[in-house]
């Protein structure tokens, strides 16, 4: 039989055997396989505890908690059948009555006394507490979570099925530490049940020994009475295994390794306190009247087992591979080599303050470095185009707390991630200790509150976001804004050469024959600066090939490009197929196209001062209502004025693209957010 039909068969077929356990009597011989079946099944979820990594790897711990508890309690009312029956109940019991405890009724109730306390006062009571502060954190800490998922996704360092899968973790997470809370209760009933159930096969086995059996009170009592401290003896070593499993279970953290493997890692890293305990232990040996022996042995043995631990520094040389180790074959730092190195402007650097250097620290935790990884295959795959390296590195003339992107050599952001903090993103934050900010990419009124506040943060609601993906976001919003200064020529080389693989007639026909590399580099910098991807280059190309042919004026290359991309384009601004938009006033769209004029850098629109300004007012306080509501919508025109009307309202309303009615097509449902006119204009 597989194991899942034997998992789905025979665990069902368990628990109803566990139940006709309480009320069909058993044999001696089964009763003795059954416990020692119960011992044996304890001994095993003890050991499983141990060797998993994490809580959520024994989910189904809980589950046989209750499972377990209830085999117990069916053996035990098995044997207390058997004991006031029989006075007999198999040889198991009988040889913890008499050999482990050696026949004495004093010794046999103080062990078992000892145990049960053992179990009930610390292990379960300790395991209790924990799994219910841990429920109650898990379950605050939940919306921390979440948008941490939702930072890493946006950021590109994971993927949706990523996503999903963390998503779903943090929910079997809570679930679990809930399941957790409850199931302690099972293991601190049973420690109770244990004492009752002792207690009343004591004073019945004396009853049924004196009044039915006719035995004197002295052997009724010492017959009776090992019998069920035997029993009580064996339930209670299987049920003290499986509370300590339920605290080796709530008390596990996430870990990558074994709690043994774990253990011997994080202790052989303090050789200075295992000589420090070596030390003294040998002092001890000093004291009068201490045996000698038993302390020298132990503590020689921690002395000799720290001696064959690494220092420190030598564990940071062979992580790190030296101090003061270069690379093979690197350059002198006086050399022209690595001075013509530092010459050179990077195309996109981030510059921190030497406080934030933990950010990139891996030792310390810092995941920046594989985070900026991370997020040039996320622009990759939304823009089209491979960043260059993201050049990280520290500077020391920088403000603490603050760190700088540059695009080219030229600072294009600056912001701050104090250590020790993390952004609260909310309005109602006032309650708070803390520095009040703006959060760097959407302007959204935020506040950097300890780290130990998160959750009181996200009690208030709101949004808790670390340090490490404040500059993460920042970053892909400062790359998404100047992804046009970071398309180079080489880089469009390489683009071409990658369509050229795949499409060589559509590149033959492109360039050199109809366009310059040049001019192919000016419109993929055109469509990334109104932020459409060039991903598909193939239509891109074909498109610019007929345009070609009738002119080479950048603007109208670029509306034939987005011609052909048009319904990809409108599908990025409609994620849930419902393409919201603002739309021009008729006459004032007329008005618009018969001021138009040609210049160097495309159609402007030339009107007065007054009405323009009217108009892109109208059109930045209706951006603001929408974006009030958690919506952003698109301005659609006509495709003659799209480009003009585009330089218009750029600076006044840049979040809100500007799509030609060619553009929205497909399937997509169309909503009219709000009218852009010029009635607010003063007459003329």
């Amino acid at each position: 039989m597989k194991s899942k039909n034997l998992g789905q068969v025979g665990i069902p077929a368990g628990v109803v055997a566990i139940i006709l356990m309480l009320v069909v009597p058993l044999p001696t011989v089964v009763l003795d396989m059954l416990i020692a079946l119960n011992i044996a099944f304890a001994l095993l979820v003890l050991l499983v505890s141990m060797f998993v990594r994490r809580a959520l790897d024994f989910a189904v711990f809980p589950s046989l908690i209750l499972i377990a508890t209830l085999f117990r309690l069916a053996l035990n009312v098995s044997a207390t059948r058997l004991v006031l029956r029989d006075g007999f109940a198999g040889h198991v019991i009988e040889s913890f009555g008499h050999f482990v405890v050696g026949g004495s009724l004093v010794i046999g109730l103080v062990i078992f006394f000892i145990l049960v306390i053992i179990q009930f006062m610390v292990i379960t009571k300790g395991a209790e507490r924990v799994a219910e502060v841990g429920a109650r954190f898990t379950l605050d800490a939940m919306p921390g979570k979440q948008m941490a998922i939702d930072a890493d996704l946006n950021a590109g360092i994971i993927d949706e099925d990523e996503a999903r899968r963390r998503r779903e973790d943090v929910a079997a997470e809570a679930d679990f530490y809930g399941a957790m809370d409850g199931a302690s209760k099972f293991v601190k009933g049973d420690a109770i049940a244990a004492i009752i159930i002792t207690t009343i096969n004591l004073l019945g086995g004396f009853v049924v020994g004196v009044v039915q059996k006719g035995m004197a009170p002295g052997e009724a009592a010492h017959t009776y009475s090992l019998l069920s401290i035997g029993d009580g003896l064996v339930s209670q070593i299987p049920a003290l295994l499986l509370s300590v499993a339920t605290g080796l279970i709530v008390t596990r953290s996430t870990s990558k390794a074994d709690m043994g493997t774990d253990f011997v890692q994080q202790l052989g890293q303090q050789r200075n306190a295992l000589r420090i305990g070596a030390f003294a232990l040998l002092g001890l040996c000093l004291i009068p009247g201490l045996p000698k022996l038993p302390f020298l042995v132990v503590g020689g043995g921690v002395f000799f087992l720290s001696t064959k631990l690494k220092k420190p520094s030598e564990q940071a040389a062979e992580l790190e591979g030296g101090p003061d180790a270069l690379p093979a074959g690197a350059p002198a730092p006086d050399s022209p080599e690595a001075l013509a190195e530092e010459m050179l402007v990077d195309s996109l650097a981030l510059e921190l303050a030497v406080d934030l250097v933990d950010l990139v620290d891996t030792s310390a935790g810092g995941d920046l470095l594989e985070r900026v990884r991370a997020l040039r295959r996320k622009v990759a795959l939304d823009l089209g185009i491979v960043l260059p390296p993201v050049r990280t590195r520290d500077d020391l003339e920088l403000p603490l707390s603050t760190y700088v992107i540059k695009i080219g050599g030229v600072a294009a952001a600056r912001g701050e991630a104090p250590t020790g903090h993390v952004l609260a993103i909310g309005e109602s934050l006032e309650g708070l200790p803390g520095t009040p900010t703006r959060e760097p990419v959407f302007g959204l009124a935020a506040k950097w509150v300890p780290a130990e506040l998160r959750h009181q943060a996200e009690l208030l609601g709101a949004t808790v976001v670390d340090r490490a993906s404040v500059v993460t976001t920042h970053l892909a919003e400062v790359v998404r804004e100047g992804a046009s200064r970071l398309l180079g020529r080489e880089d469009v080389r390489s683009l071409v050469d990658m369509v050229k693989r795949t499409h060589p007639v559509v590149v033959e026909e492109l360039t050199p024959a109809a366009l310059t590399l040049g001019e192919v580099q000016r419109v993929l910098q055109a469509l990334l600066d109104e932020g459409v991807s060039i991903r598909d280059l193939p239509r891109i190309f074909e498109a610019l090939s007929l345009r070609a042919k009738q002119g080479t004026d950048v603007e109208g290359l670029v509306e034939s490009a987005r011609a052909a991309l048009g319904p990809a384009i409108a599908a990025a601004y409609a994620p849930d197929g419902v393409l919201r938009c603002f739309t021009l006033d008729p006459r004032l769209e007329q008005a618009m196209f018969e001021s138009m004029v040609a210049g160097d850098g495309g159609t402007h629109i030339l009107l007065d001062a007054a009405r323009a300004e009217a108009v892109t007012n109208r059109l930045a306080q209706l951006a603001e209502v929408a974006e009030q509501r958690g919506t952003m919508p698109v301005l659609v025109c006509s495709p003659q004025v799209r480009s003009a009307v585009r330089r218009l309202t750029r600076n006044a309303a840049p979040r809100v693209p500007v799509l030609s009615y060619g553009e929205v097509t497909g399937q997509l449902q169309i909503e009219t957010m709000g009218v852009v006119d010029d009635a607010h204009a003063p007459a003329a």
